[in-house]
């Protein structure tokens, strides 16, 4: 959690920003940390990021294209040196919330704001950006946005302390549990995270369609609800979770012939490794679950398990070009295609 003076401090960059650019990691956490904060100032556009493992200085282009005068950087654990550097050499603020482990040195002039900084070993309790967020937006946005601060947290396997105004407030859309993925997959709020969700793999053109529907809509009804306003969306959620629901039965299969590792590789043109993942996990839990995307010559890795970051990390090591990073439980790493049999070999030793 923040701190009041972290919060003070933020609430400050925020007033200070005329023109904000939010970049945010392109997940349910990272969009609705950036909605947020939006809505609570009313200015600034919101940029996702979607290069892999790092923030490269490519996104500096739309700082410029923006007229930008304020950074924030959004659930994103690696950002290039060349970005900051870049921004730095211009002279604008950067302000960085994150709640992942501190992967890199940062720079004295960056804004950082991670509650896992100066921890030892990462919390059992480590709130997603999009509750950092929420306690930094005002009383009166807090209780409009409360629905916004739910799909993010809920979508990031965490149930916040606010979760039980939300069933007091919409009880049509929630369902009582300890468990956060009970909420994601089975309750009408979880319904709209996951609209959400695939609905950030579309087009660069219908997402930024999104990301102002959202900005402005009222209730999450309004967002659960199909209209000519959210019609894009609507649309791409369908359209992927065809392909979704096909791919979670070959998986089905595969996990009753597994015991401790279950490891599932697939191609074509839809990244879903993560959510994939996400539902495998929820579906088996005690199980180590490997999601294998390859596309061109790469293969994007997404594992969830307990402590499956540092068995991954140990298999990927070694390997050329290997890249990884995440959470204790929850990670994502890349390998070149003619690797992924060493690396599996070498994380079967390790889980068993």
């Amino acid at each position: 959690m923040l701190t009041p003076k972290q919060i003070k401090e933020i609430r400050e960059h925020l007033d200070r920003a005329g023109n904000p650019i939010f970049f945010f990691d392109n997940d349910p956490d990272g969009l609705c940390s950036f909605l947020l904060l939006q809505r609570y100032v009313e200015k600034g556009k919101g940029v996702p990021i979607k290069s892999f493992p790092e923030m490269d200085v490519s996104y500096y282009r739309k700082v410029e294209e923006l007229n930008a005068d304020y950074i924030f950087i959004l659930d994103k654990p690696l950002v290039s040196k060349a970005f900051l550097e870049e921004a730095h050499a211009h002279n604008l603020p950067i302000v960085w919330i994150d709640h992942h482990e501190v992967q890199a040195e940062i720079p004295d002039y960056v804004h950082y704001y991670n509650p896992i900084k100066k921890e030892k070993t990462v919390p059992i309790s480590n709130p997603p950006v999009t509750y950092l967020c929420y306690q930094v937006i005002s009383e009166e946005r807090k209780r409009n946005d409360l629905w916004i601060a739910i799909i993010g947290c809920v979508a990031d396997k965490f149930i916040p302390d606010f979760y039980k105004d939300f069933e007091e407030k919409f009880p049509d859309l929630s369902i009582s549990t300890d468990d956060a993925f009970d909420i994601y997959y089975g309750s009408r709020i979880g319904k709209i995270a996951r609209i959400i969700s695939f609905a950030l793999k579309d087009r660069t053109t219908n997402v930024i369609t999104m990301i102002k529907f959202l900005i402005v809509v009222k209730t999450p009804y309004e967002v659960l609800e199909e209209s000519s306003r959210n019609f894009t969306m609507h649309s791409r959620y369908k359209q992927i979770d065809k392909k979704y629901q096909k791919l979670l039965q070959k998986s089905d299969e595969i996990a009753k012939s597994s015991k401790n590792l279950l490891f599932f590789q697939y191609g074509g043109d839809l990244s879903i490794s993560s959510d994939l993942a996400n539902e495998l996990s929820f579906r088996y839990k005690g199980k180590i679950i490997v999601v294998v995307y390859i596309t061109g010559i790469k293969a994007n890795i997404s594992a969830r398990g307990k402590n499956v970051k540092e068995s991954v990390l140990k298999s990927i090591s070694g390997l050329e070009n290997a890249s990884g990073g995440g959470h204790d439980d929850a990670v994502g790493a890349q390998i070149k295609i003619e690797d992924i049999e060493k690396f599996r070999e070498s994380l079967s030793k390790l889980v068993g």
